[in-house]
């Protein structure tokens, strides 16, 4: 995820605080992670000096200054060609699971029992994430389909690499 273009997106609501940049990201996007508030600042610093923001106002009060963003014209552009892009798929080509199999099998480790263990792992989160899907709002439902849907791919890997080890166990040793 594109912390600076997240924010920005955010920020063409209307000018924000960090902290109510931080609850919105939070309420949005931080289901499995909340936001710092390190990064928000570091990332409006960047943004600033870039000029896809300014400061709308400065409040001062008991507290440090808090500093009012808005989003300018060169950020508004910035969000829609960052949102026009598609993002490049993923194809997991370097899996640390086909490592750990391999590793496995070169050092005479009992593989099967890896891809057990993982399996059951798979087996765990599916279901949290299942129970959460089932309380979750609309949000929460698409973003837990999207990793069942991961998770899904993933153990018909572990299936098929283990019908396949003694194979590979042959191709690897030869």
């Amino acid at each position: 995820m594109s912390l600076s273009h997240t924010l920005l997106g955010l920020l063409e609501a209307g000018p924000r605080h960090g902290y109510d940049l931080k609850r919105a990201f939070d309420t949005h996007f931080g289901h499995d992670r909340n936001l710092h508030y390190g990064q928000v600042y570091a990332t409006m610093s960047r943004l600033l000096k870039n000029g896809l923001v300014e400061v709308d106002g400065v409040e001062s009060g008991g507290g440090p200054e808090r500093k009012r963003y808005a989003i300018t014209d060169a950020g508004v552009t910035d969000v829609a060609g960052w949102l026009a892009r598609p993002e490049k798929p993923e194809p997991y080509l370097q899996s640390l699971l086909y490592t750990k199999v391999v590793l496995a099998l070169l050092t005479e480790r009992d593989a099967n029992a890896l891809l057990d263990t993982q399996r059951a792992e798979h087996l765990r989160l599916m279901r949290e994430l299942t129970r959460r899907k089932t309380h979750g709002d609309l949000a929460d439902q698409l973003i837990c389909d999207h990793a069942l849907f991961h998770l899904e791919a993933d153990l018909r890997w572990l299936e098929l690499t283990a019908a396949r080890l003694d194979r590979l166990a042959l191709e690897i040793h030869t």
